[in-house]
């Protein structure tokens, strides 16, 4: 399975409890299944994989799962009233509910982490059909939001048992997304610390930045922020919480709006950024924009980089170094109504860190557009 290319020195696989192979799906209830996958393919290149629903026996629920290389996104909608599915979407609108992380072994899994005190969301269960088995269990994490443990090891079919093949007339090209690179959840005041501990206790992951409000702030506003990652680098969680500013924070904006803790945004990797947003751009993705100043002493502060700035500059696309590379990066804005999930496109040459020289710049972008809402 294709991984992140930046990874951090790794855990010894005799000290890592549980072993992650990488992301395996990212869940999203929505209010209409159907219409978001219809939007991600056109929007995001994703193709056609899976579908479940009445017509594969799943009676209460429709859901709709999509791919792009080692992306696979899935969309659940509920086809009732007073259940859990319905009762997520009224409470927070569209959003992540499972960040799904593929494993050898899912009862394992389910018993390393529960043995060291997380809550559990899904005992192990074994799916089966004619094209093999599937098992599945899960832990709750912050708010709303769970992990999912998948062992398909013995699985051939499109997605896992339950679904059926969607085969579909209507497939945009792709637009060079390749693999999840990381995911943040922002979290309430006072509450990082907390759950960086459950990560490093429950799930053995590791603190691998740290950034404080004086890394991460601007004249209105400010968050504090620590990434976790697993033994091997593949699965990376950023946690942030709100830091007391003069104004509202885009965090207590997105807590506020969400009713609560849950993923902020999921970072997708390209090799060829400029080409991907421009082709995102192109099917109608919004981006945040920072002043073409922002342009002007990028070179001085970054030293040399093998991409033009022009293109860069056109498009947004962010740049910042670390001591193993550099990297570039841009944002969507909200891709729901309430402003709360949004994307990352991230394109990585050596650098693993997270774009620290470019959190003024984003942050000012983003306040602009809190002012538009009226939520600064």
């Amino acid at each position: 399975m294709e991984q992140v290319t930046a990874q951090p020195a790794s855990i010894p696989a005799t000290q890592d409890f549980l072993p992650l192979q990488g992301t395996d799906y990212v869940e999203f209830y929505v209010g209409n299944a159907k219409q978001a996958a219809h939007f991600y393919k056109t929007a995001f290149g994703f193709q056609s994989l899976a579908y479940a629903g009445p017509e594969t026996g799943v009676k209460d629920r429709a859901s709709y799962a999509v791919r792009q290389q080692k992306l696979t996104f899935v969309f659940t909608t509920p086809l009732r009233i007073n259940n859990p599915i319905a009762d997520h979407i009224y409470q927070h609108g569209d959003g992540v509910k499972s960040l799904a992380l593929r494993v050898d072994d899912a009862t394992d899994a389910w018993k390393q982490t529960t043995s060291r005190g997380a809550r559990s969301y899904m005992e192990p269960v074994t799916l089966t059909d004619e094209q093999g088995t599937v098992v599945m269990s899960g832990i709750h994490t912050y708010g709303d939001t769970v992990h999912l443990f998948i062992e398909r090891k013995n699985y051939n079919g499109a997605f896992m048992p339950g679904y059926r093949e969607w085969k579909s007339d209507y497939n945009p090209g792709e637009t060079g997304l390749l693999y999840v690179d990381h995911c943040v959840g922002n979290v309430g005041w006072n509450q990082m610390n907390p759950w960086v501990k459950f990560y490093e206790d429950v799930m053995g992951f590791r603190n691998i930045l740290s950034f404080d409000d004086n890394d991460i702030s601007t004249e209105y506003s400010a968050l504090m922020s620590k990434v976790m990652s697993n033994g091997n680098g593949y699965v990376k969680f950023p946690i942030n919480e709100p830091a007391e500013g003069k104004k509202k924070s885009q965090v207590e904006e997105y807590l506020e709006f969400y009713n609560g803790e849950g993923c902020q945004h999921v970072a997708l990797a390209t090799s060829d950024i400029v080409k991907t947003v421009t082709e995102l751009q192109d099917r109608g993705v919004e981006f945040l924009k920072v002043p073409t100043s922002y342009y002007e002493e990028l070179v001085e502060r970054v030293g040399h980089i093998d991409e033009d700035l022009e293109p860069l500059s056109k498009l947004g696309i962010l740049v910042d170094r670390d001591d193993e590379g550099y990297l570039l990066q841009i944002f969507t804005k909200p891709v729901e109504d309430r402003p709360t999930l949004f994307f990352e496109i991230i394109q990585r040459k050596g650098a693993k860190s997270f774009g620290k020289g470019n959190f003024k710049a984003l942050f000012e972008a983003i306040e602009r557009e809190q002012e538009l809402r009226g939520n600064l």
